[in-house]
């Protein structure tokens, strides 16, 4: 039978991805007002961002339902499928808790929690396909999943505190001081969870390039295979000087870009960039 990779649509692979490594993405749900939006497929980052700044507060965000969840993994599991699917880390949201309850019994599902979001998902979906695609089994490829977890390198600097506060996951006053002296916060992803690593101070394209230039030494020590530029909206002139850097350090094999989805875009806000990557 075949192994069917799904992941949630935290994971903000590119079209072209999902299409290249047979990924089937299934949407957190965007609550805009009264109205639920699915993740990538009735709302974008920018809508989201014109209707947050136009109501000063930001859209709450809920787990894949467990209505589409069924829809998904129905068919797979009458098919006897081996199914591996990611989610957003256990510490930042629900999915792998849907998922789990919707295929209770079935033992060809396993659910990875990721320990990440973003492209720190991304990372974990395409070696896991490319894992599929050397003849690996299911089980196997959970395992060796799970155990390079702590491996991912996630980290992005925030633009404005406004969203994370509108969200409730900074204070008020401490975003509106960060904002008046243009403190961008590095923020990385430990062991499922978001902390704050250095705080950047001046013009955001400045404070990227710092922090993107900051990361040399531990991008020295990457996997060759592949690093992640994921955004959320910043200047293609920021985006090619982060590409045209990465490139420049002949490490990897390809520099993939990639633009967040709207359950990621809807707590950073506009203008966040991150580097990430599988460290050796």
């Amino acid at each position: 039978m075949a192994i069917k990779i799904l992941a949630d649509s935290t994971c903000d692979l590119s079209e072209e991805l999902v299409k290249r490594y047979g990924i089937t993405i299934v949407p957190l749900s965007i609550i805009m007002g009264d109205e639920s939006y699915y993740d990538g497929e009735d709302v974008t980052p920018d809508k989201i961002f014109e209707w947050a700044d136009a109501n000063k507060t930001t859209p709450k965000t809920a787990a894949v339902s467990q209505d589409r969840a069924e829809a998904v993994l129905r068919p797979l599991i009458d098919a006897g499928d081996d199914i591996i699917f990611f989610c957003i880390s256990s510490k930042m949201g629900s999915t792998c808790n849907v998922i789990a309850m919707v295929g209770e019994g079935y033992e060809k599902l396993h659910v990875i929690d990721s320990y990440n979001l973003s492209t720190g998902i991304g990372l974990q979906v395409i070696r896991a396909a490319e894992l599929a695609a050397g003849g690996m089994n299911a089980a196997s490829i959970a395992s060796r999943i799970n155990e390079d977890r702590a491996k991912v390198r996630a980290s992005f600097v925030i633009d404005t505190l406004t969203y994370l506060a509108r969200g409730g996951r900074c204070s008020a006053v401490a975003a509106l001081l960060a904002n008046t002296l243009r403190i961008h916060p590095i923020i990385e992803v430990h062991d499922g969870a978001m902390g704050v690593a250095k705080k950047l101070r001046g013009h955001v394209e400045h404070a990227i390039v710092s922090y993107v230039t900051g990361l040399e030494d531990d991008l020295k020590n990457a996997h060759p295979s592949r690093v992640f530029i994921t955004h959320s909206g910043c200047s293609r002139e920021l985006v090619e000087e982060v590409r045209d850097y990465l490139e420049g350090l002949g490490i990897f094999e390809e520099v993939l870009e990639t633009r967040a989805g709207g359950v990621i875009s809807s707590h950073c806000g506009p203008n966040t960039l991150g580097v990430l990557f599988y460290e050796k």
